[in-house]
C-alpha cells in the first residue's frame, strides 16, 4: 500500500512538477492544504476524484482517511504546498502511515525561498559575498533549539531565509543586530511568492518591521536577509569563476588575456 505526498511548489498551479501533476490527475483521491494550496491546482485532478480539505483536520483524522481509501485500493495523494521537505510537518504523518504498512512517496516542490529569490531577481549565493544560505524560522510559539538560536546563526554572515517569522519582526532585527549585522544590511520580503497578490517589499534591518506593518504583512512571506540582497548587486563586481574566460574546467579551455 502507498501514498504519494506532492509538493505542489509556493502558489503558482503552473509551479508543480510534471511528475506531480500526473501523480494529481491519476489519484483517485485528493487531500489537500486549503488554506495554502492553490484551488485552481487541485482542479487538475480528474473530475471523479474524491477530493478531501485538511485545514480544518488533526493529523490522526488525516492519516486515518489517507489508510482507508488506499485500504480500499485507491490512489491516494496528498498535496502540501512548496516543498514537503521544508516546514512541511510530513515526518509525523510518514510515522503513523508506516505503523499502518502504507509507504510513502514524496514528488518535491518548488520551496517558497527559491520562488522569493526568482520573485526578487536574487541569487542567494555571491562569490567572494556569501556562499552559504541558511534556511530557519524565528523563535516564536515553537522554538528552535538552543544551538540553533537566530542569533547564533547569524554570525555566519551568509544569506538567511526566514520561514514562518512574518509577525516576528522587531525579534527578528534584534537578533541580526546583536550579532553584529549593520543596520542598513538589506532585506527582501516576498508575500504569497507567486500568487496574484503577490507583494514584494526591499527594506533595511533598520526599517524592517515598519516596512512590513505599512504594507500589513504579517503571515505567508518570506524574509532573506544579506547582502546578497542588495538592489545594486548587478552593478558591483562580483563575478563567478564559472564564465570567466581565463578559467580552464573540464569542458572549456580558460583563454589568457
Amino acid at each position: 500500500m502507498k501514498i504519494t505526498i506532492i509538493g505542489a511548489g509556493p502558489g503558482d498551479p503552473d509551479l508543480i512538477t510534471v511528475k506531480g501533476l500526473k501523480l494529481l490527475q491519476e489519484a483517485d483521491v485528493v487531500l489537500y492544504a486549503d488554506s495554502l494550496v492553490s484551488s485552481e491546482l487541485i482542479e487538475k485532478a480528474k473530475p471523479e476524484a474524491e477530493v478531501i480539505k485538511t485545514a480544518g483536520m488533526h493529523l490522526e483524522e488525516m492519516v486515518e482517511v489517507m489508510v482507508d481509501r488506499v485500504q480500499e485500493g485507491k490512489k491516494v495523494v496528498r498535496v502540501h504546498t512548496g516543498d514537503p521537505a521544508v516546514y512541511g510537518a510530513i515526518m509525523e504523518q510518514i510515522a503513523i502511515l508506516n505503523k499502518q504498512d502504507v509507504h510513502v512517496e514524496i514528488i518535491p516542490g518548488v520551496s517558497s525561498v527559491f520562488a522569493s529569490a526568482a520573485a526578487l531577481g536574487a541569487e542567494l549565493t555571491i562569490p567572494e559575498l556569501t556562499q552559504t544560505v541558511i534556511l530557519t524560522r524565528a523563535e516564536g510559539r515553537t522554538p528552535v533549539p538552543d544551538a540553533e538560536k537566530l542569533k547564533d546563526l547569524a554570525k555566519h554572515n551568509c544569506t538567511i531565509a526566514l520561514f514562518l517569522s512574518a509577525t516576528l519582526t522587531k525579534k527578528i532585527v534584534k537578533e541580526f543586530l546583536d550579532a553584529g549585522w549593520s543596520k542598513d544590511t538589506p532585506v527582501g520580503v516576498v508575500y504569497k511568492a507567486t500568487w496574484p497578490d503577490q507583494k514584494i517589499v526591499r527594506s533595511t534591518l533598520e526599517h524592517l518591521d515598519d516596512d512590513m506593518r505599512t504594507n500589513g504583512i504579517r503571515k505567508q512571506a518570506m524574509i532573506l536577509a544579506g547582502w546578497a540582497l542588495d538592489p545594486d548587486i548587478h552593478h558591483k563586481d562580483f563575478k563567478s569563476k564559472l564564465y570567466d574566460k581565463a578559467f580552464t574546467h573540464g569542458y572549456r579551455k580558460g583563454v589568457k588575456e
